[in-house]
Order: C-alpha cells, then structure tokens, then sequence
C-alpha cells in the first residue's frame, strides 16, 4: 500500500461529521478507514442535527451551529481535529465553522458537492458525474466507499446463516435500491426485474442472493417477495445479518439498480462485472455516472443477456485518501 510520504509522530486525530443516514456516513467512514491504511489514526464519528428554524436556512447561513443542535446530536466541541470529513448538508455549517474555531489548524474535507464555493473548504470530493471544478477539487467516479476485499473476506467468514462459498456458482449479488429525487422501483418494474432474474437463475443454475435497501417501496417489496425471492438462496430486507460486503466477496457477478450511486461504486471496488438494471424515472446526471463506470470497463446496462468481463477494481477512495493526505501534510510543513 502506499505511503502519503509523510508519516506523523502520533495518531492523526480524524472525525466523520454527518446526519448518521447508512449511505452518507458510509462515505465519510470509507475515506476515513482508507487514510487509516495509510497512516495511524484515531477515529470519532459525530452525528448533528440542527434544531427549526436553523434546520431550514441554507446550510452556509446558519450563524451559530454548535448553539443549534438538537438534543441527539453530537457536541462538536474542542480540542479540534486534525482532519475534519463531513458528508451530507447536515455536516456543512460544522465544515465551515470548524476552520475558524480551530484557527486555521483543522483540514476540512467535505465530499459530495456542497452547492457552494468549493474554497470554503480545504478539500472537496464530489462525485465526477456533479461536474464541479476547481483547484482545491478531485472528482471521483461515484462516491468514497467502504468495500475492500479484506473486508468481504471477513463478511464471508463471519457470515453465519449460510455457507454462502458452498452456494453452486455461479453466484449473483442483487443490490436492489428504491425511490430517489427522480427514480424509483413501481410494482411493474420490480416484477420486470424479478422475471429476469429469475431467467438467469434457471439458465445458469447458479444462485441469487439479494438485499433490498431502506428505499424499497413496500409495494415494490411485495413483488419482490413474491416473484424474486423463491429463487434465492439469500433474500435479506431488515432483519437478522445483513449479507451486503459478504455477498459482494462471494458473487461472480453483481447486479444493481441504476437509481444508487453508492451501490454500484461499491460493486465496482470488486472488480467483477457489474450489471446494471434499469428503473422507471429520469436518470439525468446518473447517466454520466454509468458512463463513466462503462469508459472503465466497471459496468454495462442488463438486457437479459448475461455477459462476462473483467477489469481492474474502482479504488477512488484510496485515492482520495492518498490525495488528502498529501495535502494535510504539504500544509503541515
């Protein structure tokens, strides 16, 4: 693994900052866990909240953020960080208040794009299909993530209700999303994507194994249930282990619904193929996502025609990491 080139006298002080939503703090959690591969850390993860009316204000007008959260947030109090990583708009007026509050001595990264002038951070990481521009800016293909084969390996080993390296090959990961700002899984559609499936089982006689996301419409989910999950040897919703890093270590190919960034980054960090599945809605800038995951050879759009590639696996986020650190050190010295 390689080194940022600087390598500090004590364990760099890192906090997360974000809303606590799975799929935000995960992206603030994979940045972090990759700059800990490069270099010794200490870790908090902060939740905020900001309480009506601060909650309502654009996120870079909040006047006094620290005397606005609610009672389950997190107290953001000193002694300050070295690195400071927010993600989601929650995090925002903590991003902007902490260079002050710290005098100058925090680095603050933020990902995703923060909808307003990126030099208001130290470092800012949005998504490359976003299109923001600037000096202080690296975009990346999808989003930081968590997703290491080191940690599938342990998901597979840990992974009790099923021997899932027994499962007959072979093995397909379905990583099933739900509503979005302009997509979502109608009834009609989840059967589509069901029926297909369903074909690739009995075609190949390998084994499905699927996890339904938070998103998932309880309509869509009665599909699913019915039409999809028969043919499975793993159907996971809400309860009990949660599959998801196992069965992304096992699968020989990976199916995604086209409404989640996340999920098809992190598929993409496996270096197996990446099928994607088509909802109902206007893709708009996740068309420029897929694209991008296709120019590298990560992705193609499924239909029902089952192919087999490989390419190298996507690791923007260790790149990221790499990149902040190269950074926080240049301003060290």
């Amino acid at each position: 693994m390689r080194s940022a080139g600087y390598q500090p006298a004590e364990p760099l002080n890192v906090w997360i900052v974000t809303d606590g939503r799975a799929g935000i703090e995960a992206q603030a959690l994979g940045l972090a866990e990759a700059i800990a591969r490069r270099a010794p850390i200490s870790l908090t993860t902060k939740r905020v909240r900001l309480r009506t009316p601060w909650r309502w204000l654009p996120a870079g007008m909040v006047p006094a953020p620290r005397q606005a959260t609610s009672l389950d947030s997190d107290a953001i109090e000193p002694p300050w960080p070295d690195i400071f990583i927010g993600c989601g708009r929650a995090s925002i007026p903590f991003s902007l208040g902490v260079r002050d509050w710290s005098n100058g001595r925090t680095f603050v990264v933020q990902l995703q794009d923060p909808r307003m002038n990126p030099r208001e951070f130290d470092a800012v990481i949005p998504p490359m299909h976003d299109g923001l521009e600037g000096q202080n800016v690296l975009p990346i293909v999808g989003a930081c993530n968590r997703i290491t084969q080191e940690r599938m390996d342990r998901a597979v080993s840990e992974y009790k209700p099923v021997n899932l390296e027994e499962l007959p090959s072979p093995r397909f990961a379905i990583l099933i999303g739900g509503k979005s700002k302009r997509q979502d899984i109608s009834p009609a559609r989840a059967r589509a994507i069901s029926d297909s499936l369903a074909a690739v089982q009995r075609e190949t006689g390998g084994s499905l194994m699927a996890t339904l996301s938070r998103r998932t419409s309880h309509a869509a989910r009665l599909q699913f249930r019915t039409w999809l999950a028969p043919h499975c040897a793993v159907f996971y919703e809400d309860e009990g282990a949660n599959p998801y890093p196992a069965i992304l270590g096992v699968a020989d190919h990976i199916f995604v619904t086209a409404d989640s960034v996340n999920m098809a980054t992190e598929a993409s960090a496996t270096g197996k193929p990446v099928h994607i599945l088509a909802v109902d809605g206007q893709l708009g800038k996740l068309a420029r996502f897929h694209q991008s995951l296709a120019r590298r050879g990560c992705a193609r759009p499924f239909n029902g025609k089952l192919e087999t590639w490989s390419y190298p696996p996507l690791l923007e986020t260790d790149r990221a990491a790499a990149t902040v650190l190269t950074a926080w050190a240049a301003r060290k010295r």
